[in-house]
């Protein structure tokens, strides 16, 4: 009888190693002090205000490592509400740290708010950015890069150097007056320039016959841009926290709101090259440039830009077709990414998502399915958590286009913990669409030109189509993704471009589990902001 009881002590004793093992483990912390206010800076040859975080513009770059806890006090010395959202971060159980209106009191001016999240299990360059009013036209953004960990390999060699650009269209016109178009109901004008880094001239140094790193994000409110460098072809490595195969490209379009990663070889001769973002699929083509400059260059940048891609539409549908996700290459985790099939499970349910643009009492609106959706005074997220009934409703957007005049609404589409989704974006417009998924990433397996009808199915990439977070949809098309809802919480689903989004292109997914469990949800912060419809009431 004595052997068993000592395999028991051995066996509580290797449990209480694991257990010590597993504490001591846990995954670095980041502490962060951010201070919004604003300043004056001349972007586009004249001073005009903008929104700083430590008196920088664009903000603070976030490095972080796949896991890290991120601790970031953000304190508003704006006049207004604000809140950042973390773009691609996938909030893992935590859609309480999301940052936008639908999950998160707006901080209010002289206040501040501790954002607590961790970059679970993902890799990637990505970008942070304001959610509220029109706060992004005037700056707060910055990039969020997460590099992997030591122990998981990456499918390339380590870069040389490591460059962020951040490229977006701009606007000499103050946030607020803006704002103040579309509340008149009237749309934007075009934007008045294109920005690399929220300048329109910056260098970037390497030496001659080494490779370096380019994450390039569109943080713009409003245009797809074009990006390339002269004289050096660009190896696409990674989208946003998908390893891909790895093409050669010329020139990339990067529609608002995506991320790509990219290696550049210095392989020609010393000398200074222009890098170059224009404007696409506009009548006016807006360009801004940077140097890429050889350390041994004694030779000023020269000659005429690199041209952009002659074609529109059909190309650029052609070149995203060409995104194939790397199936052998494990991204954050250890599995390499083609262990997931995802072509092989069958969808729990089709949404079909068509945008449009109406007039509603006069004014401009943007709608989804023919609802446009409007801002509650409680996020939706603590309305539900708290069981406060009027909020929102669960029935105003349906899963297929309505066909009807639009309405206004607070929307939610009501789906399940674990439902696998087949989503189309239906764009009968003759305007380019971006649409975001917050919580998520999905894997875009279908582009299209007209209507999509179920036999568009059988053109779908059920193989190796990369995961993302936002993806395009081209005039007159659609685009078709599957997702898997393994994230439970309130997720914004929502038009990238600002102006669509202010004025109601974008709905929230419940993603939702009767059984509270920590398993499948965190429980509410102990420092939640309370607003509207939850003043008063005790996490």
């Amino acid at each position: 009888m004595g052997k068993p009881v000592m395999k028991l002590h051995l066996i509580i004793g290797v449990l209480a190693v694991l257990a010590v093992s597993l504490v001591n483990a846990e995954d670095p912390y980041l502490y962060y002090t951010w201070t919004v206010t604003y300043g004056t800076r001349s972007i586009l040859g004249a001073p005009q205000q903008v929104i700083l975080i430590n008196n920088q513009f664009p903000g603070p770059k976030l490095d972080v490592v796949t896991n890290n806890n991120i601790i970031l006090n953000l304190i508003n010395k704006l006049d207004q509400p604000f809140l950042l959202t973390w773009n691609g971060v996938k909030q893992r159980k935590n859609s309480w740290q999301d940052g936008v209106l639908g999950t998160n009191c707006p901080i209010p001016p002289n206040s501040n708010y501790t954002y607590k999240f961790q970059a679970k299990d993902q890799i990637g360059s990505y970008t942070y950015f304001p959610s509220t009013l029109m706060h992004r036209a005037a700056g707060g953004f910055g990039a969020l890069n997460i590099y992997h960990r030591s122990v998981i390999p990456i499918p390339y060699a380590n870069p040389d150097g490591d460059f962020t650009l951040l490229i977006g269209d701009w606007y000499k016109t103050s946030h607020k007056a803006l704002q103040q178009t579309l509340d008149s109901g009237k749309s934007l004008p075009f934007p008045h320039g294109v920005l690399i880094n929220g300048q329109t001239k910056t260098t970037f140094t390497g030496e001659q016959g080494k490779t370096y790193m380019f994450r390039i994000s569109n943080v713009g409110l409003s245009t797809s841009l074009n990006f390339r460098i002269q004289g050096h072809s660009m190896k696409l490595v990674e989208v946003e926290g998908s390893h891909v195969i790895q093409n050669l490209y010329d020139s990339l379009d990067v529609h608002v709101g995506q991320s790509v990663t990219v290696l550049v070889t210095l392989n020609q001769p010393p000398k200074d090259y222009y890098i170059v973002a224009s404007t696409r699929f506009t009548r006016t083509v807006l360009t801004a440039t940077a140097v890429l400059h050889y350390s041994n260059s004694q030779t000023a940048v020269s000659g005429p830009l690199p041209v952009a891609p002659a074609y529109k539409y059909h190309w650029s549908m052609q070149q995203a077709r060409t995104y194939r996700w790397n199936l052998t290459s494990n991204a954050a985790r250890p599995n390499p990414q083609g262990s997931f099939h995802y072509g092989k499970i069958t969808p729990t349910k089709t949404i079909v998502l068509a945008n449009s643009a109406s007039y509603i009492n006069g004014k401009l609106r943007y709608a989804v399915n023919g609802v446009s959706y409007v801002n509650a005074d409680t996020p939706l997220k603590l309305a539900d958590y708290f069981n406060i009934p009027g909020v929102f409703s669960m029935n105003a957007v349906q899963g297929v286009p309505s066909g009807v005049a639009a309405t206004v609404a607070t929307s939610v589409m009501p789906t399940n913990l674990h439902d696998f989704l087949e989503v189309v974006f239906q764009n009968n417009e003759n305007a380019m669409q971006s649409w975001h998924l917050d919580g998520y990433d999905f894997w875009v397996v279908g582009f299209g030109s007209g209507q999509w009808s179920p036999k568009k199915r059988r053109t779908y990439n059920l193989v190796d189509a990369l995961t993302r977070h936002t993806t395009q949809v081209y005039p007159n098309s659609w685009t078709a993704i599957l997702v898997s809802l393994d994230n439970q919480g309130m997720w914004n689903m929502r038009s990238a471009s600002w102006e669509r989004q202010y004025l109601g292109q974008q709905f929230y997914l419940r993603v939702w589990n009767p059984v509270r469990s920590l398993a499948n949800e965190y429980d509410i912060p102990s420092n939640v902001l309370l607003c509207g419809k939850v003043v008063g009431r005790h996490p």
